[in-house]
């Protein structure tokens, strides 16, 4: 069973978080040929592997790549909810 959300988690060099974000897996696929999450608003795109390994995704023009970034699997609402992304 593949994870359905993933909160990223977003640091600084120095290994302290700054930020966090939900995204749900979406019909598409990264180049690296896993599944690709998003935040609600398409900002935030991530290729995830089944290994918890991310590659952020541009989602527009003059993007810097973010370094230090983690994934952590959420588990299923318990209405069974996940707040998929199309």
């Amino acid at each position: 069973m593949s994870v359905r959300r993933y909160e990223l988690v977003f640091s600084d060099g120095a290994g302290a978080a700054r930020d966090a974000v939900v995204v749900a897996r979406t019909p598409a696929t990264g180049p690296g040929g896993h599944p690709v999450y998003a935040d609600p608003t398409g900002i935030i795109r991530a290729e995830i592997s089944d290994r918890a390994e991310v590659r952020i995704l541009a989602s527009g023009g003059h993007q810097e790549r973010p370094q230090g970034v983690v994934a952590r699997a959420l588990p299923e609402g318990l209405d069974g909810s996940v707040g998929e992304v199309p």
